[in-house]
């Protein structure tokens, strides 16, 4: 008798966990069956919104619901991850990771960050590379990354450079510079690229490292002068403009990169419908010169491809950190 119910109770078991299995891949079939909410951790305007606006869009299309931006800026996107993080993983709360929000953070914070960006997250996909710009406001005294240098070498803490934030992948950029360089200047955080390239066209402040969607804009109407792009090659769009390789500071020559997540214990099934969409979005040929016109490069690469990105920049973050003694105030 008792071995009767023993085999019984594993018999049981073994049902309802295949009853579970079925009942997970019904709802990944039946997914998306409402809106998804995608979460921006930046402010409206920046690189980071302006790309995942262009490809969810597409997607949205793609998956037959509409996928909702929604920003959620400050503490380098920390505040927006976090949630994201937290999120129920049903596939539909995603959020965009950055360099930022997956690397720098962890770098910054690595005792009180409230997520853990390599255990917290699944890749889905890599939206798209974008360079990196080192730019001024028009009336800076300089016309040209050598002139930009020597200006802030002969005026130490007089000039200002702005960032997406404390603690950010621009603010980090900025430290990565003066260490590269030997300069000095005042970094003015903002709650994203958005405000922060306003100021610089408005004067507010004298120079800014941003992601290149975000300032192509002005950059092309006048509004901003760009002196140099972390690339691997000279822009089409910005012919004039020269990568950080040829000037000579091939360790600031990264570019940065945007992409998708799901938060952990999201089914593989959802992942691989999200990841497919992504990959067809990225292959429209409008949103190809969409991207293109922001100076972004599409890529839809694998999750495991994303994930290895993102490890990469995760260590990269925490030497650079480490050898500027960079700490969050």
């Amino acid at each position: 008798m008792a071995k009767f119910q023993k085999r019984f109770a594993v018999l049981a078991l073994a049902a309802g966990v295949a009853s579970l299995s079925s009942a997970g891949v019904a709802y990944a079939a039946e997914y998306p069956s409402q809106p998804i909410r995608v979460i921006v951790p930046f402010a409206p305007g920046g690189s980071t919104d302006i790309v995942a606006r262009i490809v969810t869009q597409r997607m949205g299309q793609e998956l037959g619901q509409t996928m909702v931006v929604e920003n959620k800026g400050g503490a380098g996107g920390a505040i927006g991850a976090v949630e994201a993080a937290r999120a129920k993983p049903d596939g539909y709360t995603l959020s965009i990771a950055t360099v930022s929000t997956m690397a720098v953070n962890s770098a910054c914070r690595p005792k009180d960050l409230p997520y853990d960006p390599l255990k917290d997250f699944m890749p889905i996909t890599n939206f798209a590379n974008v360079p990196n710009v080192i730019e001024v406001n028009p009336k800076f005294p300089a016309k040209n990354f050598k002139e930009f240098v020597k200006v802030l070498k002969e005026n130490p803490g007089k000039y200002s450079h702005g960032s997406s934030g404390t603690c950010s992948v621009l603010h980090l950029f900025g430290e990565a510079f003066k260490q590269a360089t030997g300069t000095d200047a005042v970094h003015v955080p903002y709650k994203g690229s958005g405000p922060a390239v306003t100021d610089a066209v408005g004067g507010q402040i004298d120079s800014m490292f941003d992601n290149l969607p975000s300032s192509m804009g002005q950059i092309q109407a006048g509004g901003l002068r760009a002196l140099a792009i972390a690339w691997p090659e000279r822009l089409k769009s910005l012919p004039d403009v020269p990568t950080l390789a040829e000037e000579g500071y091939p360790q600031l020559n990264q570019p940065a990169w945007y992409g998708l997540l799901a938060p952990a214990g999201t089914s593989p099934e959802i992942i691989k419908k999200l990841r497919d969409a992504a990959v067809v979005a990225l292959k429209d040929p409008k949103v190809v010169e969409a991207l293109e016109k922001q100076g972004a490069a599409p890529s839809g690469n694998t999750p495991e491809e994303f994930a290895k990105e993102i490890k990469e920049q995760y260590d990269w973050a925490k030497e650079v950190v480490a050898k500027g003694n960079i700490k969050l105030e």
